[in-house]
This record gives structure tokens, sequence and C-alpha cells, in this order.
């Protein structure tokens, strides 16, 4: 939308327009740059604002962090592109140096939080809740000389349960930073008797089914859409038994019953890899769950006879 404005070279009022891409007003008559490099006060997005004159979050930068000191807003002199290596001895470099951030050590380990729970596919809501678990157990000032790696590891797994989206202590080994299986596990059990208590009450961890697992091996496999859910449905059905098995292992073992009913056979080996459980403990599981197959396994996928031939463990 053009406006009016004095132009100098046509010596008359004229109509100008502004280039948004370089912060340009220019003249329509005869192309003169009245004003360079403007500043664009407007919204960078449309908020509504006009409509109340409170919370209008134009141009309010990044999203604080109240986990931290000064919310996460603090300013950080970077050093200039080209600059040498005596940077740090400058005057800037001894006040960022001086004025360094109380909260890097926070920031760091949220970062390494964040760059698991990426790897791993896991919602915002499960880092943030995974931040405050660390945030908690430092302020106790009780992890000094710990496994840092495992204690990051072990948040994490806890907050997977506690939001109702489990990973195997494997999955989490697997994205941690050298933190073996047992010091992620042992890291766990510490964080919680600590939290605890400090809470003076116990620590709700959320319950763990073998449904939680189940999808996610089964697209680890490539399996079809017909197994998938045959392989829910028997898990479901073996929540009424007593199957004394951890639910990962169950998991398993209803992968492997439902792969060996259908042409799309998996070797034993390839379920172990897929779903982190040995082959022993899947061929012990298995051997627990093959009395209830007719109960377990759907109609619809697999027919009595079919049952009758189901290899025994």
């Amino acid at each position: 939308m053009a406006d009016a404005s004095f132009c100098p070279d046509c010596k008359r009022s004229t109509e100008v327009v502004l280039d948004h891409s370089a912060g340009d007003m220019v003249c329509l008559e005869c192309g003169l740059v009245l004003e360079a490099h403007s500043i664009d006060e407007t919204s960078e997005w449309r908020t509504f604002a006009n409509e109340s004159s409170e919370n209008d979050p134009v141009r309010v930068g990044g999203p604080s962090n109240p986990l931290l000191t000064d919310g996460g807003l603090s300013t950080v002199i970077a050093k200039p592109n080209g600059a040498q290596g005596d940077f740090l001895s400058s005057s800037l470099g001894r006040w960022q140096t001086r004025g360094s951030n109380p909260d890097r050590s926070l920031i760091l380990a949220f970062r390494t939080i964040a760059n698991m729970a990426d790897r791993l596919g896991l919602v915002a809501t499960i880092k943030d809740r995974a931040n405050e678990i660390y945030k908690k157990v430092e302020d106790l000032k009780s992890i000094r000389g710990r496994n840092q790696d495992a204690i990051l590891a072990a948040c994490l797994y806890i907050a997977c349960r506690q939001e109702d989206r489990p990973r195997t202590v494997k999955e989490i080994c697997s994205v941690a930073n050298g933190a073996t299986k047992k010091e992620i596990g042992r890291a766990k059990e510490y964080i919680v008797k600590q939290l605890e208590v400090e809470m003076g009450q116990s620590m709700e961890m959320g319950t763990i089914h073998a449904g939680d697992f189940l999808r996610r091996f089964c697209s680890h496999l490539g399996m079809s859409n017909q197994a998938v859910k045959a392989a829910q449905e028997a898990v479901q059905k073996s929540e009424e038994l007593d199957i004394r098995r951890s639910p990962i292992s169950i998991a398993a073992a209803v992968i492997y019953m439902i792969t060996q009913l259908s042409e799309e056979k998996k070797p034993l080996r390839d379920i172990s890899l897929a779903t982190g459980v040995a082959e022993g403990t899947i061929r012990n599981s298995y051997k627990d769950l093959y009395p209830y197959a007719s109960r377990i396994i759907p109609a619809s996928f697999a027919k009595e006879e079919d049952l009758k031939n189901l290899c025994s463990p």
C-alpha cells in the first residue's frame, strides 16, 4: 500500500512504497530511496492483540525457562567472526568470564537430555519432566561425584514412566553417552530414593504394560497391520493371566508367537534385537504363554488347527 511523502528529487509530494525485504522507503515516481533500513515495529505474527491490551507476545524473544535462575534470558557475548585466539583476554572476553552464567551446568544437562529425547523421538512434555527431575536432584547437592551420564539417562527413563510413555532401559542406554544398563539402573534407584526422602512419600512411577512397547517393537520388525492388531489383542488378553514375567518379555513372546502363525515368520534372533530381550528369556516366556495360545490368539487371525500346529517350546 502506497503512502504520500515529499520527494526532494520530484520537488513535490509523491506516493512512496515500503520495500519490506530491504527496509527502504522508495518514491514511486523517480525511484529515490527516501529512507533506508527502517525498523519494522509491527508484530512478527498475528496475535489478535488489538482486542486486548494484555499479554501481547510480539517480539518477546525466546521462551523463558523457570528452572533457570535468570529464566534462560541472560546475555552471552559471542566470539566475533574472524577473531583471534586472544579474544578471551580482551575486555569483552574478561567481562564474559567474570559474568559467567551460574546455570551453565544446568543448561548443559538440559541440552544433553534434549539430545537423548530427540534421538528416541520423545515429545516435549517428557523432556520437560526429565529436566524437572534433574533440577530437583541437582538442588539436593547429592549427585556430585556420580556418573553424570547415568544420572541424566535415569532422569529421562523416570520421565518416560511418569508420562505413560515408557522406554526400556536398553533403549535409554542406546542414546546415553557411554552409560551402561547397570549404571542407569543404579542411578534410577538412587534418584527415586533421594526424591522420596525429600518429598516424604513414595514416588509415582506409573505402571508398565506389555502393550506400551508392542507397537514400537512390531514397527522395528516391519510386521503387517493384521499381525500388529493380533499381537495387541493377544497382549491385552494375556494381562488376565497369571504370567509372572516382565511386560517386555511378554511382549516379545507374543510377537514370536504371532509371527510363527503368520507367513512373515521372524527369526528369534531378530525379535531379540528388536525388543532388547535375550533369546533365552523369550523362549521361557513363550513356554509360559504356550498353554494359553487358544485363549489369547484372536480367532480371526489363526484357526484352531493352526494353533495345534503351532510349534511347541
